[in-house]
């Protein structure tokens, strides 16, 4: 924990730095003014990307325009039949190019810990820093073009429950997910698509390690679609394969339908039905609640 608050106080100085080092107040207000629509930033997925709750989108976190820059902090609860997932972190947007972000994931076993003789409510932590730099077209902006807007990707994960993931027969407790992902948004119909190509060899997004007796890195694709009902209202579903690299319990893809609400450009709020497909004992499907505060 001590580390977590410690990654997060280092993204806020250095944010604080930049700002207090513009030389005039007038300049830091335009720098940090609000320069996109409504809701098109995303929301904060449970690595702390940008994007779906699920899945990275090729959107740079917050408001930021591409002189400006920008910022979000999100807490995020799944609740299954046996499991709770908690997710919390900031994300740092620079100039509609640059993102940076920490994450923490905190697994609650409940009586399926119990079960395994850990103790009701063991918990697995995973942290994940993440970088994504926009390479190629404006999602928002391009709309006479037929080209999506285009980014790459990494997150860089570590299991702070080495010995146990590797009891149940994960190779590593660190691993590296790679993605390139592709959003566009059709601003006459109201409709954004995503494709996002992982290469990946983590186990239930790494909180049951990574690679295992079936094998390590895989590629997986994942996808996205949102149907804007107002500027303030989108709904939308995803749907994210997993590598299924452990002999201990088949892994399923997941998939969600959500509702995200963004009364202002300062704070949104998501709800979804997400299924997680299944976890060691069971197919984990159940509400997915997530908040997000930034510009």
């Amino acid at each position: 924990m001590a580390k977590t608050k410690t990654y997060i106080k280092l993204l806020l100085v250095a944010l604080s730095t930049i700002l207090l080092n513009l030389g005039t107040i007038g300049y830091a207000q335009s720098l940090v003014s609000s320069g996109k629509l409504l809701l098109t930033g995303g929301v904060t997925q449970i690595e702390g990307a940008a994007g779906g709750g699920l899945t990275p989108w090729a959107v740079i976190g917050g408001y930021e325009g591409k002189s400006q820059i920008g910022g979000n902090i999100f807490a995020t609860e799944i609740a299954t039949k046996d499991y709770r997932i908690k997710s919390s972190g900031v994300l740092v947007g620079l100039h509609d190019r640059l993102e940076l972000s920490f994450a923490r994931q905190d697994f609650n076993t409940r009586n399926v810990g119990t079960a395994l003789g850990l103790g009701y409510g063991y918990e697995i932590r995973q942290d994940t820093l993440g970088i994504k730099v926009r390479i190629l077209g404006d999602a928002v902006l391009e709309q006479d073009s037929w080209v999506p807007q285009i980014s790459v990707g990494a997150q860089f994960k570590s299991n702070r429950n080495g010995a146990l993931v590797k009891a149940l027969g994960a190779r590593e407790d660190k691993g590296t997910d790679l993605y390139l992902t592709a959003t566009k948004l059709y601003l006459a119909q109201s409709l954004l698509l995503n494709m996002t190509v992982r290469e990946t060899q983590a186990n239930q997004f790494g909180i049951l390690g990574y690679g295992g007796q079936r094998g390590g890195y895989k590629t997986e694709v994942e996808g996205s679609v949102a149907y804007l009902i107002s500027r303030h209202l989108a709904i939308g579903g995803e749907y994210r394969p997993k590598p299924n690299n452990l002999a201990v319990a088949k892994e399923e893809g997941a998939y969600d339908a959500f509702l995200a609400y963004a009364p202002t450009k300062f704070v949104s709020v998501t709800l979804a039905y997400a299924d997680l497909g299944n976890i060691v004992t069971r197919r984990q499907n159940g509400l997915y609640t997530s908040l997000q505060a930034g510009f």
